[in-house]
């Protein structure tokens, strides 16, 4: 039987959570998600239908079933996906890190691309009076070398393995406190039309508040990312000032985006 919650979750969190219970149990009844969540049949039929719309689950009669073999993509950990596209997301990050002053302040996603941004940033010895905020443990780390030049903030809350971020509850608090120049968001698809996505849920209700907080939003994404569409809606791209790509973008992808007058960088 599934757990039943004794507090209401936020509507992210628990959509998350449907997600992992379809996935183990293959197929579950609406009845059994509402009694495990606490909710009434019409909601968890509201939040099926939200999942079914980004194909993360299949709606049958009754109830769900998780996606077709072979149709669901999993969210690799951040050890795999490092080694994919290295150094097109070295060469991103040194863009976005050249576009730096000294004395701003930055909010720095989690991700293996916003990794490389942190890794640039490290590496320009010119730069001073920097703030970094992160809901990256391993980004903190390899800002450290840095300390001195610059401050680095972590914005606290639940620790993701896969990531190793940091989410709600408590993530979005410091957030909502702060003003920064800058946001560089990382993320899992690029759509002119569907706009930028995240594979997980959790994640993407904080690179909303991030982009949310600053003066200008980047978006940092290799080319196999560009024309992706994944569960966790971020924003559109009218919401970002710029998307900096790879020489990886595909042609027709990076014309779309132009038509849809999105600003973009393809770094070569």
């Amino acid at each position: 039987m599934l757990k039943d919650e004794t507090e209401p979750l936020p509507v992210t969190t628990r959509r998350e959570r449907m997600l992992q219970v379809i996935a183990e149990r293959q197929f579950v009844r609406v009845a059994d998600l509402a009694g495990a969540f606490g909710i009434s049949d019409v909601t968890v039929r509201a939040d099926l239908a939200a999942l079914e719309s980004t194909h993360a689950v299949r709606r049958v009669r009754g109830g769900a079933m998780a996606p077709a073999a072979g149709s669901n993509r999993a969210e690799p950990s951040f050890e795999e996906a490092l080694v994919e596209f290295a150094g097109e997301k070295q060469r991103i990050g040194e863009y976005v890190a050249g576009v730096v002053a000294s004395g701003s302040s930055i909010l720095l996603d989690v991700g293996t691309t916003t990794t490389a941004v942190a890794r640039a940033l490290v590496a320009r010895a010119d730069l001073e009076h920097v703030t970094v905020i992160t809901n990256g443990l391993n980004i903190a780390l390899e800002l450290e070398p840095a300390l001195g030049r610059f401050t680095v903030v972590v914005t606290g809350g639940t620790l993701r393995r896969l990531q190793h971020s940091l989410v709600d509850p408590l993530a979005t608090v410091l957030l909502g406190r702060l003003h920064a120049d800058l946001a560089v968001i990382g993320c899992n698809g690029v759509d002119a039309e569907h706009g930028v996505t995240n594979l997980n849920l959790p994640e993407a209700e904080i690179k909303q508040r991030m982009i949310a907080a600053a003066d200008r939003t980047v978006v940092v994404a290799d080319g196999s990312k560009l024309g992706q569409v994944h569960l966790g809606r971020i924003g559109s791209v009218r919401d970002v000032d710029t998307v900096v790509t790879g020489a990886s973008a595909p042609a027709h992808e990076l014309a779309r985006l132009r038509r849809a007058d999105v600003d973009v960088v393809r770094v070569e």
